[in-house]
């Protein structure tokens, strides 16, 4: 497989290019682009064969969840199952921007996509390049780092060019970019709990939800 790569402004991404990686999407292949941190690959998380080729694309373990990248609060409730409160404090006060939240799956998410563990880690992004691919296909997207599993995730579209050449099927190359990466939070469980501390400290979450 032959991966292509086109250039394109991460603040006005080009209508031509994102629908180009949207028709990538649909039929089931993998796309790398800018995310507010670094860069991800992104696929449809309700296709089965795109999510296998996205485990295969990083050698990454398939007892592992795929995160995805949602469009708002609605579409995340249509993958997340029986919300808890602290979901909707958390995403009301820190979407779009860099927090994953892992809560409970709905059923309407392929178990092998949440690495057959029931749960679901999702995020609303500032990227423009995934805003506009999400309104573009009216779904949310697999939303993993664009890596081989092991190995520092790309800052540069020619660095995931050159890593995942052959694996993925197109990279929207929006040059250097860089950031500290998504906060994780898990609020699965009686107690919340930070999985990763990135761009968001766990102060701020705390106090978001001190009387949760």
């Amino acid at each position: 497989m032959a991966t292509d790569l086109i250039e394109i402004d991460g603040e006005q991404p080009d209508a031509g290019a994102v629908e180009r990686a949207a028709a990538v999407i649909r039929r089931g292949g993998i796309v790398a682009i800018p995310s507010d941190a670094l860069y991800i690959l992104v696929a449809d998380p309700l296709n089965l064969h795109a999510a296998q080729r996205v485990f295969a694309a990083k050698g990454r373990e398939q007892v592992r969840s795929l995160p995805m990248l949602v469009g708002d609060i609605v579409m995340a409730e249509e993958l997340g199952k029986e919300l808890p409160t602290r979901f909707y404090r958390l995403a009301r006060r820190f979407w779009p921007g860099p927090l994953t939240i892992i809560t409970p799956a709905s059923s309407r998410v392929p178990l092998k996509v949440t690495g057959n563990t029931g749960r679901i880690a999702m995020r609303q992004s500032r990227s423009k390049v995934a805003t506009a691919l999400i309104e573009k296909l009216s779904q949310p997207l697999i939303a993993t780092s664009a890596n081989r599993s092991g190995q520092p995730t790309c800052s540069k579209g020619i660095e995931v060019f050159g890593t995942m050449d052959g694996r993925i099927d197109l990279v929207l190359d929006a040059g250097h970019i860089s950031g500290a990466g998504a906060t994780t939070i898990d609020v699965t469980e009686p107690y919340w709990r930070i999985i990763r501390e990135g761009a968001i400290a766990e102060r701020e979450i705390a106090e978001v939800l001190k009387d949760t």
